[in-house]
């Protein structure tokens, strides 16, 4: 017979290290053993209701929260660049988007910026990351670029000609794939100079 520590453990590893209060319910912990192996250290609580194995890298919880608390998102702008690769610049709050309509996220950790796109470019380009076990909704390299240049007033235009910069460095240069995203997020006209310009 398992031993409270060895279901919490299970409950954690199944989750991809990071799970709610209800998953270990659901999994047969007693909250009593919950609270007492977080107590001793065994666990972490990294926001309310939400635990992890202690030793995980420090971008791994916030990108974990994001996923459990708000299941319906996808990572994008920044947060994107970032896992692609193709920013310098380190995400000071978890970029994600929603569908236009969707209530706001209540979160206090950790901080988030979100986006409301139109249902055709919510769902345009997402693609699956695996992150530490965890299985991440985010936006490929090119809907990602278009996205950047859809909210440039927002991340800055330095950091979107970094990306594009980055992005013909590191991956190979789709022109036909980044102007279908820039047409579907309506910047076709603001992105075609930029991509003439670095063919």
């Amino acid at each position: 017979m398992k031993t409270a520590e060895q279901k919490v453990i299970d409950v954690l590893k199944s989750n991809g290290g990071v799970a709610r209060t209800r998953d270990f319910l659901t999994g047969g912990v007693h909250p009593r053993d919950l609270y007492k192996m977080r107590d001793a250290g065994q666990i972490v609580c990294i926001a309310r209701g939400l635990y992890q194995i202690p030793g995980q890298p420090p971008d791994a919880p916030d990108i974990a929260t994001i996923c459990k608390k708000i299941p319906n998102g996808v990572l994008c702008l920044i947060s994107a660049l970032s896992l692609h690769q193709i920013t310098t610049e380190i995400p000071r709050a978890v970029h994600i988007a929603l569908k236009r309509g969707a209530a706001k996220p209540q979160l206090n950790y950790p901080p988030v910026a979100t986006y409301w796109m139109s249902e055709a470019a919510f769902e345009a380009g997402v693609e699956r990351m695996n992150i530490e076990g965890l299985d991440v909704p985010v936006y490929c390299a090119e809907k990602t670029l278009a996205d950047c240049f859809k909210y440039r007033n927002k991340i800055g235009m330095d950091t979107v000609l970094e990306a594009l910069r980055l992005y013909r460095e590191r991956f190979r240069f789709d022109g036909n794939k980044l102007m279908h995203y820039a047409k579907i997020c309506r910047v076709d006209n603001i992105m075609r100079p930029y991509l003439e310009a670095s063919l």
